[in-house]
């Protein structure tokens, strides 16, 4: 009993140990958004504020359009959730249940993919928006990821642990393979689905280089683009860009804690350990 209670110790200690360091700059973060400047930049630094105040908030909202940069961003998350919920899902369910020819040449060519940073494509990406007339658009900045390798396969893996059977049962019944996608694979892809949209809506809605690059004046800027505004030449306002970063964080906060057992339940059952 006692070595159980001194591992059970070990046990809450090491996770405590771990929630500091995942949740301490987070916390920091908010506590300092209600900060003067001043204490910010206090040596040494103090956690609690000494002085509370909200004229970062304030100040920011008037600085920055953050309402129109807030739309900006929902749109193109939004967007990006809706497109890869549906394309993502459906080329996922030919890569587990349909058969063709060289699909499994397809499906390593999107598995290397995964393997290619952004960066490395990006500028033949914004060659082929700026021929095609999209800079400073939405679609230039939603088109390039409205299919992303890592959605694909995470509806690939969920889908091949679907059985067969419902699919041949429909196919007796008459059913046509669209039929079959949206009336009976769809349904039962709810956590696959809402894990897929939870990562898909954070990598929108934090980006900040592409739409940097083809977003080319204020009224097309997202929220990070936005808050980029910040470092100027009169210097960096640390007041400011951590208020901002509070105004980021927070809807993506209250999305994972809706979705948490749903993102759970379908990281444990796509493959992705």
């Amino acid at each position: 009993m006692k070595r159980t209670r001194r591992q059970r110790a070990a046990v809450y200690t090491g996770l405590s140990a771990g929630l500091l360091l995942v949740a301490g700059p987070f916390l920091w973060t908010a506590l300092s958004s209600v900060k003067p400047e001043s204490e910010i930049r206090r040596d040494p630094p103090t956690l609690w504020p000494s002085t509370f105040t909200l004229d970062n908030f304030a100040e920011l909202f008037q600085r920055v359009n953050i309402g129109h940069a807030f739309l900006n961003s929902l749109i193109v998350a939004l967007v990006l959730v809706g497109s890869n919920l549906l394309f993502c899902s459906m080329v996922g369910y030919a890569f587990a249940k349909l058969p063709f020819r060289g699909k499994n040449a397809a499906f390593a060519l999107v598995l290397i993919q995964l393997a290619i940073p952004g960066i490395v494509v990006m500028t033949p990406q914004f060659v082929l928006i700026a021929k095609l007339g999209m800079v400073n658009t939405f679609l230039g900045i939603i088109l390039p990821t409205m299919v992303g390798p890592l959605g694909v396969f995470m509806m690939r893996q969920f889908i091949s642990d679907l059985p067969d059977e419902l699919i041949q049962a429909a196919r007796v019944d008459g059913a046509r393979e669209f039929r079959i996608f949206f009336r009976i694979i769809l349904p039962l892809c709810g956590p696959a689905l809402a894990t897929l949209g939870l990562i898909t809506f954070l990598g929108a809605w934090n980006n900040f280089l592409w739409p940097a690059v083809v977003a080319q004046s204020e009224d097309m800027y997202t929220l990070p683009v936005a808050l980029n505004i910040l470092n100027g030449h009169e210097g960096t306002h640390y007041n400011l860009l951590v208020a901002g970063s509070v105004v980021v964080i927070a809807p993506i906060l209250f999305l994972f804690v809706f979705l948490q057992r749903f993102f759970v339940q379908g990281i444990a059952t796509t493959g992705i350990k």
